[in-house]
């Protein structure tokens, strides 16, 4: 399993409206995706802004690919994200999952 992680930071005042917009366009496309398994959407408060954590799991490189593109290391943004005065990564890591613990 491959751990795809994206990173991005909004004023307070957007938390709201932009969890629900990344709902609504990067994970709604993620899910649509052939070997997507799963997201979370973990967020900090920093201060006056927030910043986002977006985690999609994949069975594969392949298919992330096919969510990404063919740089999987570009940060897959969308319209509507400047709404937010979003500073988003324009990159992406990814992480081989070794272990996985749910009770």
């Amino acid at each position: 399993m491959i751990a795809r992680e994206w990173k991005a930071r909004c004023p307070q005042r957007h938390k709201a409206g932009f969890t629900e917009h990344l709902r609504r366009t990067g994970v709604h496309d993620a899910t649509a995706t052939p070997g997507f398994l799963g997201a979370q959407i973990l967020v900090r408060d920093i201060g006056d802004e927030v910043e986002f954590t977006l985690i999609t799991y994949w069975e594969s490189l392949v298919a992330i690919t096919a969510f990404a593109g063919a740089d999987i290391g570009v940060a897959r943004l969308y319209p509507g994200d400047e709404a937010y005065a979003l500073e988003p990564d324009d990159f992406v890591l990814h992480y081989e999952v070794v272990e996985n613990f749910t009770p």
